[in-house]
């Protein structure tokens, strides 16, 4: 079993078929063979956020939404603590540092915090972790 940190564009992509990966498939690969994850304390929040945007432009329905959280709501996602000390000190200078939201920050400094691999879709995200020598999970 190994670990590693996600973001919430990999799972989106499991939903809207138009954004699927061969990372996202990966990733659920790695989940059914026991590995585990860690996301940011909103992760919830930003996926629930992305559906529910999504139903609004009629991309997904109601009823999807609610059995894609269900499935979700089983994997092996623990939640990161993310104090506002941090945020405001470590988060914040990575955002400034590579110009990334402090959403994105958030996800770059748990894998650096844990010395994990980030999965991620998101190409600013990609080159900061480039930048900080912090480890990528592949497809």
């Amino acid at each position: 079993m190994s670990r590693f940190v996600l973001d919430a564009s990999v799972v989106l992509s499991w939903c809207f078929p138009d954004e699927n990966s061969s990372l996202a498939r990966h990733v659920a690969y790695r989940f059914k063979q026991g590995d585990v994850a860690l996301a940011a304390s909103f992760w919830p929040h930003e996926v629930l956020n992305a559906l529910l945007a999504g139903e609004k432009r009629k991309r997904i329905s109601g009823e999807m939404i609610q059995s894609f959280l269900d499935d979700l709501a089983l994997l092996p996602v623990t939640l990161g603590p993310c104090p506002a000390g941090i945020v405001f000190d470590r988060v914040q200078a990575l955002s400034r540092r590579h110009g990334l939201t402090p959403y994105d920050a958030a996800y770059l400094n748990l894998a650096i915090e844990n010395g994990l691999a980030l999965a991620t879709l998101d190409e600013a995200l990609v080159r900061a972790c480039q930048n900080e020598g912090v480890g990528l999970v592949q497809s």
